[in-house]
């Protein structure tokens, strides 16, 4: 019988984060797998896209076709900043109160974002405020089931086996039904591999502590400490275990 269920540490702050963001995330390798992607779900003739939660802009300087113009968004000044270097142009602006008019964009992307939205509600807003800015015929394509990609029946993923939310923010069903709610339908999806994203336990650890995994583990019966002391116990410390492969889906404005 487990006990009680403690709070999960804070999500990081971004701003503190920005300077080491890349090199902690899979740096280029896993932005350009991420923005290829998302390119293959983009319609022929696509324009404008805006890239939600940008970030330092690694994946969003990445998004390049001929004929198309992309922007960012970002809550984060830190990040912001960051991405403005890579020559994004960027708004400093909650993903659900965006400063666009209606149906403004061809397309929208989230890529990792909706999986932090842990308080009720956020997420359907989010994709709500996406279809607003989509113009008919726009698509937005996201991330979806982004935490349980790293459950790739490690040992890591034993230990954490018994303290995984419930009901992530981004599940895929969860996350279609507030596209269908704002107007949107399913219309593809594509996977890519999160290169240099295999964990080690060493590292499982020093993210659980540091708030990384707060949108997929809440210690039950345990403080995240005693969590992490489980996984400093695990053989091959600094031996990464496999690479998740990551899914986006596409929504078409109807």
């Amino acid at each position: 019988m487990t006990g009680p269920v403690r709070s999960a540490p804070p999500l990081p702050d971004y701003d503190a984060e920005a300077e080491e963001y890349d090199a902690s995330r899979g740096g280029a390798p896993r932005a350009g797998a991420a923005a290829e992607a998302v390119l293959r779900l983009l319609p022929a003739g696509t324009g404008t896209l805006l890239d939600l939660g940008c970030g330092t802009g690694i994946v969003t300087a990445r998004l390049a076709r001929p004929g198309l113009r992309v922007l960012g968004a970002d809550a984060s000044r830190g990040m912001a900043v960051r991405a403005r270097h890579r020559g994004v142009p960027v708004a400093l602006a909650d993903a659900a109160r965006l400063p666009l008019g209606p149906a403004s964009v061809d397309a929208v992307c989230a890529v990792w974002l909706l999986h932090l939205l842990r308080e009720r509600g956020q997420a359907r807003a989010v994709v709500a405020e996406a279809a607003r800015v989509l113009r008919p015929g726009g698509v937005l394509v996201t991330t979806v089931d982004k935490d349980s990609a790293h459950d790739v029946g490690s040992d890591i993923d034993s230990v954490f086996a018994a303290h995984l939310t419930p009901t992530p923010a981004d599940a895929s069903g969860e996350v279609e039904a507030h596209a269908v709610r704002a107007g949107l339908r399913p219309a593809g999806e594509a996977l890519f591999t999160g290169h240099g994203q295999g964990r080690t336990p060493r590292g499982a650890a020093a993210a659980l502590l540091a708030g990384r995994y707060a949108s997929r583990i809440v210690p039950r019966g345990i403080t995240a400490r005693e969590l992490a002391a489980r996984l400093e116990l695990l053989p091959g410390q600094d031996v990464p275990r496999a690479e998740p492969t990551y899914r986006l889906r596409s929504f078409v404005r109807v």
